[in-house]
């Protein structure tokens, strides 16, 4: 239970959040206002996304803006109660786009923060800062992370795993849709390597819980609490989905090689060869006991998967892809 100080907070103290038409920010903008928040700036660079926000949430304020760029969304964190750090580049062929949205913005959103004196930040790093992958999202959220805790900003850093739930543009989402599509559904080599999906509404849980209780100085590593290997996650997704297609395994280097042809043809790909790798990479993170820090059970995978993909309102809603 919230004490009073977080309870006014909630009310009537401004959250700005950045990166907020994304997967995350999507999940979390509708939890907060369940919470009664009425105070919510939602700043993002993808007018189809914020539109969305905007028809799901009457009354949040969205802010278009790109924050690798100075502007008038810096302004916003002006007289703000709690701000959230969003904004991530996830996939991309090329370093680029992962220096200018991961480092080169995140600067700037700091600098915003800190002149504004917000009292406390959420910032969302990743789990990959402590994975044995390297490419240019791993090395990009380290930087990106470091830049946060180097800041003396007031506030606490949650590292999440793979997430999945409503308006995922890739991951589960990506592969349901393909799924659909498909007569078959392939599978790289054995597909026995072991996933931790988090539930994004557990992930948004801890997030509000931060906002609300303001842990300084915290690094939280939030890992789904099942264990569950690759291809028993597309198993389930096809069960969620009411689907009969075969699974198909084919070699790792083939399905690497596939990839990248595909990769030629795309800017966006859905799935790349560094992901393949990752996928590969043999990671077991370890992570907070959720119940006895944030004070929830996790979701069971199973009852996430299929509220992710058989919900009513938002099962059908998928946000368009960030890079």
């Amino acid at each position: 239970m919230a004490d009073m100080d977080a309870n006014t907070t909630r009310l009537d103290g401004k959250v700005v959040v950045t990166g907020a038409a994304g997967l995350v920010g999507q999940n979390l903008v509708l939890m907060l206002r369940e919470r009664g928040y009425r105070h919510i700036v939602a700043i993002d660079k993808q007018p189809a996304n914020l539109q969305l926000l905007a028809r799901l949430n009457p009354g949040v304020r969205v802010v278009l803006a790109d924050l690798a760029e100075r502007g008038a969304w810096e302004a916003e964190f002006q007289g703000a109660a709690g701000a959230v750090v969003l904004h991530a580049q996830i996939t991309g062929l090329t370093a680029a786009p992962f220096l200018r949205n991961n480092v080169q913005a995140s600067a700037l959103v700091f600098a915003a923060i800190a002149a504004a004196r917000v009292p406390f930040t959420v910032h969302v790093s990743s789990s990959v800062v402590n994975s044995v992958a390297d490419d240019d999202y791993t090395r990009t959220k380290k930087t990106q992370e470091r830049m946060f805790l180097d800041s003396g900003l007031p506030g606490c850093v949650l590292r999440p795993t793979l997430m999945y739930g409503w308006f995922d543009p890739k991951h589960f989402g990506w592969l349901a849709r393909f799924m659909r599509k498909m007569p078959v559904f392939p599978i790289p080599g054995h597909g026995r390597y072991m996933r931790q999906p988090l539930y994004e509404r557990d992930f948004c849980r801890a997030i509000v819980w931060c906002i609300e209780h303001r842990p300084l100085a915290q690094v939280y590593d939030l890992v789904g609490h099942e264990r569950a290997d690759y291809v028993d996650i597309i198993r389930r997704i096809r069960t969620a989905l009411r689907l009969r297609r075969p699974l198909v395994h084919v070699p790792v280097p083939l399905f690497a090689a596939l990839l990248r042809i595909a990769a030629l043809f795309t800017d966006k790909p859905p799935f790349t060869a560094d992901q393949l790798k990752a996928l590969t990479a043999g990671d077991d993170f370890t992570g907070v006991d959720m119940r006895a820090t944030f004070g929830f059970d996790p979701t069971p995978l199973t009852d996430g998967i299929n509220e992710t993909f058989r919900d009513p309102r938002y099962g059908a809603l998928a946000v368009e892809r960030a890079d």
